[in-house]
């Protein structure tokens, strides 16, 4: 069964916590999201280099195994 996404209390943290405008806060992917808001598998805490790495494997930019040579 898939995950449910708590999209109120993601709103929640974008837009009220961090004063994101609805724009600004759809257009953000969630890694983008967790970044701001510091967070990483669930817990507050500041953002390390491992810590966004991590993040970064878990939500890349382009699918596995694409390049950027087209």
């Amino acid at each position: 069964m898939a995950e449910r996404i708590a999209w109120a209390r993601l709103m929640r943290l974008g837009m009220v916590h961090l004063g994101l405008a609805p724009d600004r806060f759809w257009a953000l992917t969630p890694a983008e999201l967790f970044l701001l808001a510091g967070f990483e598998d669930g817990s507050a805490q500041g953002m390390t280099r491992g810590a966004l790495e991590a993040l970064a494997a878990r939500f890349p930019d382009r699918p596995k195994g694409e390049t950027s040579d087209g």
